[in-house]
């Protein structure tokens, strides 16, 4: 899997996480959603992975987790992109918006 980060997202994501400890996760929340398979891709940063379930995935702005058992809902090429007008994150992949209006949570319970 490859995930790359635009320069505008990047910039946003670096300022919301300064001088805080933990780590970025590409979560594929299914919290509310009735099934596995209607997930919505969401940013969260987290305070330690949990073990064997997140992966590390390198991107072109430092490392992000992306839990194992969900990586068959994503595409194997994503862009992290932000979109000034909704002030919200962007998946997306060669072929499709994954989620245009991606949410960015700070340590979750």
């Amino acid at each position: 899997m490859k995930i790359e980060w635009t320069e505008k997202a990047s910039e946003i994501i670096n300022q919301k996480i300064s001088g805080r400890e933990g780590h970025l996760k590409l979560k594929y929340d299914t919290e509310g959603c009735g099934c596995v398979v209607s997930g919505i891709p969401t940013l969260w940063y987290v305070r330690e992975p949990v073990e064997g379930e997140d992966l590390v995935i390198e991107t072109n702005d430092g490392p992000i987790l992306v839990e194992k058992s969900k990586m068959v809902f994503l595409d194997e090429q994503l862009k992290i992109d932000f979109s000034p007008s909704s002030n919200t994150f962007q998946l997306k992949s060669p072929g499709q918006i994954i989620n245009g209006r991606m949410n960015f949570v700070l340590f979750p319970e």
